[in-house]
């Protein structure tokens, strides 16, 4: 899947307005999801997965409303372009191949607040990740300070990410298709605004604003 602009340049912003996002068509991941719920399943994922240059990802937990209560990590996203895989760590645990998947030096992994991704999946297995880009600070070399995934993407790309499934229970039995497809939008949104921002950094077709906010 490629989002594409119908600008010769596009206009973006160092700050963008969340409310400017709620009026925008919705950013949804149309590619296929594939729930992984077992070690022999993960194992062939990672086998798929290893063979790309790099990939999206993302994690998901279920909320925790006591104070100062946090829960493992329930959910592990990794997308490439058209293909989602959603481990679902609340029931196989974090499995050696996807440490090992984590660790890769060789396949580039792109992700937002990542620093909180690693400590979560870390609290299940000790790794030292190998081989990623911050997005959060990648986009800096646009110009660009707004660093939450929606409102990078809605300043890149015009459309919304919905967040309407975020607080939900991702270690459900079985997860809604609601929240597969929310979650498989998380990560792939990563991957595409990685090679959008490369595109731009490479072309410079952007106008950077400064002091109009888009209404």
């Amino acid at each position: 899947m490629r989002l594409e602009s119908c600008e010769l340049v596009k206009s973006i912003y160092a700050h963008y307005e969340k409310s400017a996002i709620a009026a925008l068509p919705k950013a949804l991941f149309d590619g296929r999801i594939i729930v992984i719920q077992s070690v022999g399943e993960a194992r062939r994922a990672v086998d798929y997965l290893m063979s790309f240059p790099r990939l999206g990802i993302d994690t998901e937990t279920r909320p925790n409303f006591k104070p100062g209560g946090m829960n493992p990590v329930g959910l592990l996203q990794v997308s490439t372009p058209d293909t989602c895989f959603l481990f679902r760590l609340c029931q196989i645990g974090l499995p050696e191949c996807v440490v090992n998947l984590l660790k890769d030096t060789g396949v580039e992994k792109i992700g937002l607040s990542l620093h909180d991704d690693w400590a979560q999946l870390r609290r299940r297995t000790e790794f030292v990740p190998g081989n990623y880009v911050e997005l959060q600070d990648y986009v800096k070399k646009l110009g660009i300070e707004d660093m939450s995934l929606q409102k990078l993407f809605a300043n890149l790309f015009g459309k919304k990410i919905s967040k309407a499934q975020r607080l939900t229970n991702w270690d459900a039995d079985v997860l809604t298709e609601a929240q597969k497809r929310y979650a498989a939008t998380d990560a792939w949104a990563c991957l595409v605004l990685f090679d959008e921002i490369n595109r731009l950094m490479s072309t410079r077709d952007f106008k950077l604003i400064t002091t109009q906010q888009p209404t």
